[in-house]
């Protein structure tokens, strides 16, 4: 079955972009069912949220973290006009590792990641590998953390995926310092951005973040 043939199967009603996202994680997590948090009333209904929903996956690789996982930055369902394209809807979505500690209280994670994406919403921009942006403080409002900003990788083990409508990245956000962040935006080229990933990496390859690192 050539890819015209795969998507003329599918219905308005077939959330071919969530399952896609699905078949993906369950490579990864075969043997799990995730914590998942959907949004009461959808955006294009007039939801507050723009994400339809975050997994939430519990993860022992390199060391005990959480993964989270969006879905609604993609093209979570069947578009006929849509389908075929080169990128689906935005071309991406947001994940994020948290490492483990004795509070499990992640939900300002999950805060973080709707108000991403209502940036991208409502500006019509999206982020690319080796982008960074300031949190305008803690990560973690009302923390000690000195992780006060962000930065986008390809997921190491998710990378991008074809769906119907389109390729699709699973773009990974990496907490950074306050020094950090003023080493990029003194020089704020993708190459000075990689060098930092990469000297990050070298200690913590599935770039964990850890709002205790200095």
């Amino acid at each position: 079955m050539n890819k015209e043939e795969y998507i003329k199967q599918f219905t308005e009603d077939d959330a071919v972009g969530w399952l896609s996202i699905d078949a993906e994680l369950d490579k990864i997590y075969p043997d799990q069912e995730p914590q998942h948090f959907g949004t009461v009333i959808k955006y294009m209904l007039g939801g507050e949220d723009p994400l339809d929903g975050i997994s939430v996956y519990e993860s022992d690789a390199q060391e005990p973290h959480y993964h989270f996982v969006s879905y609604g930055l993609s093209e979570l369902y069947y578009d006929e006009e849509k389908a075929g394209g080169e990128f689906s809807k935005f071309g991406f979505e947001l994940t994020f590792r948290l490492k483990k500690d004795n509070n499990d209280d992640f939900h300002w994670a999950m805060n973080l990641m709707q108000n991403l994406a209502k940036y991208v919403f409502k500006s019509g921009k999206w982020f690319e590998e080796f982008h960074f942006i300031p949190a305008n403080g803690p990560i973690k409002l009302g923390s000690a953390t000195d992780i006060t900003a962000l930065a986008f990788v390809e997921d190491p083990e998710l990378g991008k995926i074809e769906t119907p409508h389109g390729e699709v990245t699973f773009l990974q956000m990496i907490g950074l310092t306050t020094s950090e962040y003023d080493q990029l935006k003194q020089n704020p080229k993708i190459a000075e951005t990689e060098m930092l990933i990469d000297r990050l990496r070298a200690q913590n390859q599935l770039l964990i973040t850890d709002l205790n690192r200095k």
